[in-house]
């Protein structure tokens, strides 16, 4: 089970307010009623059993490649060879909205899109589900997600049962510092606002990235939030700018800024920070006491995808704990099938049973105890929310 590990791309890009995503914020946010597709319109007459092939859209770097040869990619070259379903497989995902806007004048005028399985993050696989844009699965022909899919990932609030969507991979939005430079620990949300860090802090620039562990910091319940949560928290963040408190607000870029010691600490990603700690062992990810965001990025199966059986078998396949622990050895992301570590910890390969007890890729019981999944944002909260935060960080 050797791959070529990569350095995954931070997946939780920033959300493009009244710029690039403003058609699909739109669109998505305000409503078009008649965009709405009814449960009875989604499928179209499958060819899985006669046409064995399928095209997977998928963000880049997000799969496990051959360590001689990147272009090959162990698990889906043996699914094909053990299913005889010929996989295109496309790194053409790089924004949650750049790819919404991509796909969605097909979807809103009832057309194929092309794709069979798509991947983008939660927050905006909830604008799908609500449009009617993608299909229910068929868990009678997904065992292995059905017995293997982690309890903290079966029932986001946009939709329950995971009935459209499963995870690909998930992470965590917490609190990455250098404790060495710093002198001292970091282990609550309000320690970033400690005099000694001014000017030294940055948060992410995405409000869909950043929200929810700023809420948790005060106290709130992100699995439903209130405006009032919401507010107390957007007023916080001003004090703080005035204060010159907050470097900046960033995206994937918060990286270099903690690496070359500008930045003494910052919100982040913990599948960036495993990377991170290869190179500087003094850097530290924290699941804050108050709590921190899990999330996901999920497979969608498209209204009228044309291989509707082999898009489900092909998803089942990577909930197979063997194929997970690939590709989490791959990625390095938070594994959605908690069975996976078993089969890490049982490796020969030492690194690799490292990987087992690594709690950015399987979180310990007592961090998975300060984890939850904040509720998704309405569609009438949205545009009044964005236009706040981005006030406040520049955007």
């Amino acid at each position: 089970m050797r791959v070529k590990p990569v350095k995954p791309l931070s997946r939780r890009t920033v959300l493009r307010a009244l710029g690039a995503g403003a058609g699909a914020s739109a669109l998505a946010g305000c409503g078009v009623p008649a965009a709405y597709v009814a449960p009875g319109d989604r499928a179209a007459s499958d060819l899985s059993e006669r046409d064995k092939r399928l095209v997977f859209a998928n963000w880049p770097l997000y799969i496990d490649a051959d360590e001689d040869d990147p272009e090959k990619r162990p698990t889906l070259d043996e699914f094909e060879k053990t299913s005889g379903v010929s996989v295109k497989y496309t790194e053409e995902i790089n924004d949650n909205d750049e790819f919404f806007g991509k796909i969605s004048p097909a979807l809103m005028n009832h057309k194929e899109t092309g794709r069979d399985i798509v991947v983008v993050s939660d927050w905006m696989a909830s604008r799908y589900v609500r449009l009617g844009w993608v299909q229910e699965m068929d868990r009678a022909a997904q065992p292995h997600v059905a017995r293997n899919l982690d309890p903290l990932l079966r029932k986001p609030h946009f939709d329950p049962g995971r009935l459209h969507t499963v995870p690909w991979q998930s992470g965590i939005t917490g609190i990455a510092y250098n404790r060495r430079k710093l002198g001292r620990e970091i282990r609550r949300t309000s320690e970033l606002w400690h005099d000694d860090l001014r000017g030294r802090v940055t948060l992410l620039s995405g409000m869909d990235e950043a929200f929810s562990l700023l809420m948790q910091g005060n106290g709130a319940d992100v699995t439903r939030w209130t405006a009032d949560d919401f507010h107390r928290m957007t007023d916080q963040l001003r004090r703080l700018v005035a204060k010159r408190h907050i470097r900046r607000f960033t995206g994937n870029d918060y990286l270099k800024d903690l690496s070359s010691g500008d930045v003494l600490a910052c919100q982040a990603y913990s599948g960036d920070i495993i990377q991170l700690q290869a190179d500087n062992p003094d850097i530290e990810f924290v699941v804050p006491e108050e709590g921190a965001e899990l999330w996901a990025e999920s497979l969608m199966i498209p209204n009228l995808a044309r291989h509707k059986r082999s898009a489900e078998r092909l998803i089942d396949y990577y909930y197979r704990p063997d194929v997970a622990a690939r590709l989490a050895a791959a990625v390095n992301y938070v594994c959605p099938v908690p069975a996976a570590r078993d089969v890490l910890a049982s490796s020969k390969d030492k690194e690799l049973a490292e990987l087992a007890a690594n709690p950015l890729v399987f979180p310990s019981e007592d961090m998975r105890r300060r984890l939850a999944t904040a509720r998704d944002m309405t569609a009438k909260e949205r545009p009044g929310f964005a236009k706040e935060w981005n006030e406040i960080v520049g955007l």
